[in-house]
């Protein structure tokens, strides 16, 4: 099993090497802010074209995450994992919490927010569509609150290089916890909720960063890179060889 597990780790670890290689992601990354308070006075407009700022609709433990709506990557998954969440929680959206999710494009209207909107939650809000607030800005107030939490991303033409996180907010606006990827357990959210209601701030201990990196700016479009992806699974077979083969003979021999 810890073989396995290493092995497993030091795929994923390859992989995102590989990846990294390709096209340059160093300026896209999450840097948490833990403690610090999201500009509460920012203005927005929500999916039901209200105009509001984040001090007004931010009053209970939200889940606040960044996505643009034509994202050909890891938004959707990002919004299908938070989605999962709300339908496996035993706490009430719209009561316990609330989600909040922000267009990082200013190009993104109200009208794809109601779209979008529309789309997830009629798939897992159990009903209650006034839990999960989609609200879009102009490029200023994106700056200033993708930067306030964070959260770095990179424009590639029409698209976007971005990280994929979720991130605690408490009432009073503070960052209390970061959560990476595009799955999560409902154990963690809710145990993020419950710091966040607290004012508590509490650092991640695992952080696993994924990255929209395969984009084509011939055809403007995110794909799969054949050569990385058979170089990954060469290099991965490779590796498997040389912990089978020739490490475990070894342990035996020195016994």
């Amino acid at each position: 099993m810890k073989k396995t597990t290493g092995i497993l780790f030091l795929f994923f670890c390859l992989t995102n090497w590989i990846a990294s290689a390709q096209i340059d992601t160093s300026e896209v990354q999450v840097i948490e802010h833990l403690g610090e308070k999201i500009p509460l006075d920012l203005k927005f407009v929500t999916e039901k074209m209200d105009t509001v700022t984040l001090g007004q609709i931010i009053n209970k433990p939200t889940i606040l995450s960044f996505v643009y709506f034509d994202c050909p990557g890891l938004c959707s998954p990002l919004l299908d994992g938070v989605g999962n969440v709300i339908r496996k929680s035993d706490m009430v959206l719209g009561k316990d919490y609330q989600v909040v999710t922000i267009s990082f494009n200013f190009r993104d209207t109200p009208e794809k927010a109601r779209e979008k909107k529309n789309r997830f939650v009629e798939k897992y809000s159990k009903g209650n569509g006034d839990g999960w607030i989609f609200l879009t800005t102009d490029s200023a107030s994106i700056f200033e609150i993708t930067h306030a939490a964070g959260f770095i991303t990179k424009a590639v033409g029409f698209d976007f290089i971005h990280p994929s996180a979720i991130i605690a907010i408490s009432p009073s606006g503070k960052i209390t916890r970061y959560l990476y990827g595009i799955t999560f357990l409902p154990m963690d959210v809710k145990l993020a909720m419950a710091e966040a209601n607290d004012e508590t701030a509490r650092p991640t201990i695992q952080k696993i960063l994924l990255v929209c990196y395969s984009y084509d700016p011939q055809t403007q479009k995110f794909g799969l890179d054949v050569t990385k992806i058979i170089g990954t699974i060469i290099t991965f077979f490779l590796l498997v060889i040389v912990l089978v083969f020739v490490i475990k003979p070894r342990k035996k021999n020195n016994n």
